[in-house]
């Protein structure tokens, strides 16, 4: 009896380390696929011109062309495009954490009438198509003579808050202990210092969430960044990109070679969060609320 049981706990063992290891396999299989296209981004950005669509493909340039990556940012001014990305990124995510914070804390924590018959309004608004207002807010904006400045990418993002990111910190302000709340009102705390000195603190993760989320969103924005900024000292990192290409040659390993040095600040953001991002993603919309 003893040999049978321990004969079935050395099976019960082999198999989990079979399926364990098949998991393992598969993940790192994935890991390899997804990483493809960025190392063909790098490899493109050093290889000569005119040896990016060699058969069959090289992985490993030869020779080296270091300079690409010089050439590439000194042929625009990548130093404005680069300035002008990051302010209206930075203004973006730092409007957008307050304003979406603020009304995600009303759905959660405040009872006001109607607040569930809104709260289903902001979430359908998601459904609607941005080609739809893509006219009315070009005429509004240039009503406004705000066309080949800033306001138009980032004044509609902070005061909406964004619908998405609203839904993300609302589920997660729900499922704080409303006890926090009724203690610091009996030491005479009104709303605001419940948002910024306890709710926030402990929502760490689901703000780090919409951080990295509004940071891509923002840095990688193309369409209203091509619709809004004319002058070329206005122009961002997605619109520079596209500079390489024109009507009749596309420099491939000068547009591969920026685009690689573009993308390196959103791995960067996504590394310094990804303990944050992974658990308030995780946590997100536990509550039943």
């Amino acid at each position: 009896m003893v040999e049978t049981a321990g004969g079935a706990r050395r099976q019960a063992h082999f198999r989990n380390g079979i399926r364990t290891l098949v998991v393992y396999v598969l993940m790192i299989a994935l890991a390899v696929a997804m990483m493809l296209p960025f190392v063909w981004m790098v490899s493109t950005a050093l290889k000569a011109r005119g040896a990016e669509f060699t058969y069959p493909p090289q992985w490993v340039p030869d020779p080296v062309k270091w300079g690409n990556f010089r050439e590439a940012l000194t042929s625009l001014p990548f130093h404005l495009f680069f300035r002008n990305t990051l302010t209206i990124t930075l203004a973006n995510v730092v409007g957008t954490l307050i304003v979406a914070s603020m009304s995600a804390y009303a759905f959660a924590r405040v009872n006001f009438f109607g607040r569930k018959f809104w709260f289903r309004v902001v979430l359908a608004t998601m459904m609607l198509p941005s080609v739809i207002t893509m006219v009315p807010n070009y005429i509004i904006m240039t009503k406004l003579n705000w066309v080949d400045t800033f306001l138009p990418l980032t004044v509609p993002s902070i005061l909406g808050g964004g619908a998405f990111y609203i839904f993300i910190l609302r589920q997660f302000f729900a499922g704080i202990p409303r006890e926090l709340d009724e203690a610091a009102r009996m030491d005479g705390a009104g709303h605001l210092r419940i948002l910024f000195q306890i709710i926030l603190p402990l929502a760490k993760p689901a703000l780090a969430s919409v951080a990295v989320l509004s940071f891509i969103a923002n840095w990688n924005e193309f369409l209203y960044a091509l619709i809004y900024l004319d002058s070329m000292e206005k122009k961002t990192l997605s619109i520079g990109l596209r500079l390489f290409q024109t009507q009749y040659v596309t420099r491939w390993n000068l547009m591969m070679a920026a685009s690689t040095v573009v993308v390196l600040p959103v791995i960067a953001m996504f590394f310094f969060a990804q303990k944050y991002f992974v658990e308030g993603v995780a946590l997100t919309g536990l509550s039943g609320r």
